[in-house]
């Protein structure tokens, strides 16, 4: 069985391994009932999606009407304003079919003016407020991609005390010192004050480039499935962090017979061959 752990100050011990709805983004609904039937196989009880993730709320619609009470469930905003923001979580709910979420996250939250304009009057911060004030959401998190969104979140952490923050994290990504460095005092301001830290992008290969895209994610992922135990015992391996999976209904299942058979994190020499062998690169420089 995938190990539990609290998921921050929630309350919830979530699953260490969450699932990444994004997968569910351009399916059949067949398709994603049986992926969601496979991740409830697996024991996986937080289910992470987004307003913008294509027809993924809609898609988990019927899942959740029969096991609503069984799942954290999260979604995010991805608007910036405050009357847009509310109308957005709101329609999230009816596409999703419940009367709240356990988790609202500001979506990527990283670029400057975007930032600003979160937390100014009448910015997106108040909508999510309001919207646990009137038990629409229990949770507030804040989530970005990109090399300084560590930086960010800190600096968010700083204007609002945010439940749980989600960032990528991966062996390529943590060989980048400046990164690493924003990571490491991220998750230790997170251990401080019962903040949950998601990570995404456990199994990157590397940018699709020139490449034919051939998977539904938006980066080339490993597909090996010893490769892909590697990259997700190295994630796991840290102590204190969730890995939110792969946005690939058909790579999914590699992820999560890897989480089942983790067993510790892979030595310095097991992840450069592991880098050598299948030519990672980070996603973001």
């Amino acid at each position: 069985m995938i190990p539990t752990m609290p998921f921050g100050r929630t309350g919830h011990d979530s699953t260490r391994i969450i699932f990444g709805a994004a997968a569910l983004g351009d399916v059949t609904q067949d398709e994603a009932d049986a992926t969601l039937e496979l991740v409830r196989r697996h024991g996986v009880n937080h289910l992470d999606t987004a307003a913008s993730y294509g027809e993924s709320e809609l898609r988990m619609a019927p899942f959740l009407a029969e096991h609503r009470d069984e799942y954290f469930l999260a979604t995010k905003t991805g608007t910036r304003t405050r009357d847009e923001a509310y109308a957005e979580i709101n329609l999230s709910l009816e596409r999703l079919q419940t009367d709240h979420v356990d988790l609202i996250q500001l979506h990527n939250l990283v670029a400057e003016d975007e930032w600003r304009c979160a937390f100014a009057p009448g910015g997106v911060l108040e909508a999510v407020v309001r919207a646990r004030e009137e038990g629409l959401v229990r949770h507030i998190g804040v989530t970005g991609h990109g090399v300084t969104v560590a930086a960010q979140h800190l600096r968010s952490l700083a204007e609002f005390d945010f439940d749980s923050v989600l960032l990528p994290y991966n062996f390529p990504m943590s060989q980048n010192a400046a990164y690493i460095a924003d990571f490491e005092a991220l998750t230790a301001t997170c251990a401080d004050r019962g903040v949950a830290v998601q990570t995404i992008k456990a199994i990157t290969r590397a940018p699709w480039g020139d490449r034919e895209q051939t998977a539904a994610t938006w980066y080339e992922p490993l597909r090996d499935q010893g490769a892909i135990d590697t990259a997700v015992a190295w994630v796991l391996g840290r102590d204190g962090v969730f890995l939110n999976t792969v946005g690939d209904i058909h790579i999914l299942p590699m992820v999560l017979d890897a989480a089942e058979r983790f067993a510790g994190r892979p030595l310095e020499e097991d992840m450069r061959a592991l880098e050598s062998a299948f030519g990672l690169e980070p996603l973001f420089v």
